[in-house]
């Protein structure tokens, strides 16, 4: 399988609850918000321990990998995006995305999370294109789709699609609350 990616790995393996957490919060502080940290961790209660932690202190757990006794754990630092304020106009619901894709309409889905969070949970045939790389890869997209942003929360998408209207594209819609909200079809490993 392939890895995947992350900004700092933390070793764990062989410690006992709590000493993964611990460790996980000392190395948490020292990332800058939305930068992904990866924990090796052999704890078979560790799994449920960085989640649970995660979510308590406004942190995205996106998933576990198991490779033989070893628990590769991916965890999100948060970046405030959650409170952010939008400005682009163009807004789609959920709702409104996945009734389009029922229709069987012709759009694009730009998921502009990172690439580990994409991994771990997507919509079916979404383009992954982080927003981090965005501007270097415009070029892959076409100026005349249809183009549906998605990202966590809304806030990266809304910077994401105020860039592809800002270089030409026509018709771009902010998805919100976007994959956090999500009850429509996905893929990952998770599935």
């Amino acid at each position: 399988m392939a890895g995947i990616d992350s900004n700092v790995k933390l070793d764990a393996k062989g410690l006992a609850c709590p000493m993964p957490i611990v460790r996980t919060k000392k190395v948490m502080k020292e990332l800058e918000g939305g930068q992904v940290l990866e924990v090796e961790a052999t704890d078979k209660g560790s799994k449920a321990d960085l989640k649970a932690w995660a979510e308590s202190s406004g942190h995205h757990y996106l998933g576990t990998i198991e490779e033989g006794d070893v628990l590769k754990h991916y965890l999100r630092k948060s970046s405030g995006e959650e409170s952010a304020e939008r400005s682009y106009p163009h807004v789609a619901t959920n709702a409104q995305l996945e009734e389009k894709l029922q229709s069987g309409a012709s759009v694009v889905i730009l998921d502009v999370r990172e690439t580990a969070e994409f991994a771990f949970k997507h919509i079916p045939n979404a383009v992954s294109i982080p927003l981090g790389e965005l501007d270097q890869r415009l070029n892959e997209l076409n100026r005349q789709d249809f183009i549906y942003v998605i990202c966590r929360t809304g806030t990266r998408s809304d910077m994401a699609a105020q860039k592809l209207a800002a270089s030409g594209f026509t018709s771009v819609l902010n998805v919100v609350p976007g994959m956090s909200g999500w009850s429509g079809a996905t893929k990952g490993l998770d599935e």
